[in-house]
């Protein structure tokens, strides 16, 4: 049994239907559905009644979702409990990020931080957007850093969590150059001859990010599933070895494609652009924060 089957289950038992709590959670209801079974296979009952609309708690789910409240809060708050002990002492930023944010964004920007404010220190946690979206609501950041894009946004209650955009960034098809520095692989490939695709899991944001640009474009392409990851650098690692064609964003493979060894595998209307946002807590008054939010909303 996993955590994330039980707040899956709250969510459900929250807003009563699938979709909108397989939404929030940021995962496909298909892949929401599955872990809902899989918790009552682990309960040994029913829990949801699926014959009535909206579906609702049977009764064996009204006595887990007491306990469930229970168990999550306890959770949480022994992990704040323990986190908030690990902090660094005098003036520190605890960060949540995503991977490929926090290798290729953040060391520029916490070096200009640093300029700004000399004493403060930072920790970064890099995690999955679902992770920093918790670290965030239960107060075990100060700060998140995320992508966005307006047709996946994140489900975060707009009047207590403020967010400032700090760069625009790409996320485009790339691959290994031919001979002539032209793309080995081109979309949008042919039925025979697919694309070999170096993918995200779809529950991913990149991988949400990819579904979205696929069923808007107006040509499917020809592609063949070769490799999966949800870390943009692992798949960035498989394309420098010439494995196939991913997308990435642009701001991960910045010196790969100045200095050749990747090359834009079709045009820009294949490319999709997404914001690269910094969240905070409002109610957080801490001086220091409040002084540096300031200063982000100066320079942005």
């Amino acid at each position: 049994m996993e955590i994330k089957w039980i707040e899956d289950f709250v969510a459900l038992a929250q807003y009563q239907s699938f979709s909108r709590a397989a939404e929030v959670r940021n995962v496909t209801q298909s892949g929401f559905s599955r872990r809902i079974q899989a918790l009552e296979q682990w309960v040994g009952a029913d829990l949801i009644d699926r014959s009535s609309y909206p579906p609702t708690l049977t009764p064996a789910g009204r006595l887990f979702r007491e306990a469930a409240d229970d168990i999550l809060n306890r959770l949480f708050d022994t992990r704040a409990i323990i986190r908030t002990e690990q902090r660094m002492p005098g003036i520190g930023l605890q960060i949540a990020a995503g991977h490929t944010i926090a290798l290729s964004f953040l060391p520029a920007w916490l070096n200009a931080l640093t300029a700004q404010f000399r004493d403060v220190r930072a920790r970064v946690i890099p995690t999955n957007v679902h992770d920093s979206i918790l670290m965030l609501v239960n107060g075990n950041c100060e700060l998140m850093f995320a992508y966005h894009h307006p047709d996946l946004p994140l489900h975060l209650d707009p009047t207590r969590y403020e967010y400032l955009t700090v760069g625009i960034d790409t996320f485009m098809p790339v691959c290994k150059p031919n001979q002539k520095s032209g793309p080995s692989l081109r979309l949008p490939g042919t039925v025979s001859r697919p694309l070999p695709l170096i993918s995200y899991t779809e529950t991913s944001y990149f991988g949400r990010c990819l579904a979205l640009l696929l069923r808007r474009a107006k040509t499917q392409p020809a592609l063949r599933p070769h490799y999966e990851s949800d870390m943009a650098e692992v798949l960035k690692k498989m394309v420098l070895e010439g494995e196939g064609i991913a997308w990435l964003p642009k701001s991960s493979i910045t010196n790969e494609l100045k200095n050749g060894e990747l090359v834009a595998a079709g045009g820009k209307e294949w490319n999709l652009e997404v914001e690269l946002r910094v969240y905070r807590d409002a109610s957080n008054r801490n001086e220091f924060i409040e002084t540096l939010w300031r200063y982000l909303r100066s320079s942005t």
